[in-house]
């Protein structure tokens, strides 16, 4: 039997094991494991034996210090969220990007018939907001993060500067915890600001916070059950489940 895991510091709202146990995967098992610190990582996979892990809030940045290696594509993204064990060695990948790419593309091309986003504005700056800004770029949509401390992050703007922005097609997009059922539930967001599409990466409770006040305001929203799947099923194909 091979083991495989999901660890955060909460993970009460995530459908993760849900998706992966409805695959009935031979001779694999997934377990959500909370973890206060990594500290002890490596001696939890060893005793675990654990053939691979996903990685969540708040850790998809803390762990590259644990791993012997990183994909290109994560060492540029600077975010792990998937890890590989091969030979006892840790390698970490961002299967993040794709899956928020391709769903984003889905979006624009099927759903909103556009052929581009003139702007985007990503909340946070953690690890999940830096998958979404490679990504961005790899579509070439010019985009800002959005930080409660814009003065800690180059790039960044406060919340106040970025409400005042205003331009046509613009994309908004939660890569913060806010709205899940651990944190606070809203973002210093205000009107005059209409984006024209909402991408919440949380998806339980949906609709998020987030997304009933852009429906109120007219914009067009999803949340991020679509990337959560598309991940994971890539994180199969690194474990070799698929």
């Amino acid at each position: 039997m091979k083991h495989f895991a999901l660890i955060g510091t909460s993970l009460k709202h995530s459908y993760s094991k849900e998706y992966f146990d409805a695959q009935h995967f031979a001779d694999a098992d997934y377990t959500l494991c909370e973890m206060p610190s990594l500290d002890h990582l490596r001696r939890w996979v060893e005793e675990r034996q654990i053939s691979g892990f996903n990685v969540t809030f708040p850790f998809k940045q803390q762990v590259i210090k644990h791993l012997d290696a990183l994909s290109p594509e994560a060492e540029r993204i600077g975010a792990i969220n998937c890890v590989v064990i091969d030979e006892g060695r840790l390698i970490g990948h961002n299967t993040d990007a794709p899956a928020f790419q391709q769903t984003l593309l889905k979006i624009k091309n099927e759903e909103l018939r556009i052929k581009n986003f003139s702007q985007a504005y990503i909340l946070g700056t953690g690890g999940a907001a830096h998958a979404v800004a490679y990504a961005l770029e790899q579509l070439g949509i010019p985009y800002r993060f959005v930080s409660r401390h814009p003065e800690q992050h180059p790039n960044a703007l406060g919340y106040t500067d970025f409400t005042s922005h205003h331009s046509p097609l613009t994309l908004l997009i939660n890569a913060t915890p806010a709205g899940l059922p651990f944190t606070p539930p809203s973002l210093p967001i205000h009107s005059p600001f209409t984006p024209h599409y909402v991408y919440d990466l949380n998806y339980n409770p949906s609709p998020t916070p987030l997304m009933e006040w852009a429906s109120t305001m007219g914009a067009h929203t999803c949340d991020g059950l679509a990337m959560l799947h598309l991940q994971a099923e890539l994180s199969w194909h690194l474990w070799g489940l698929k």
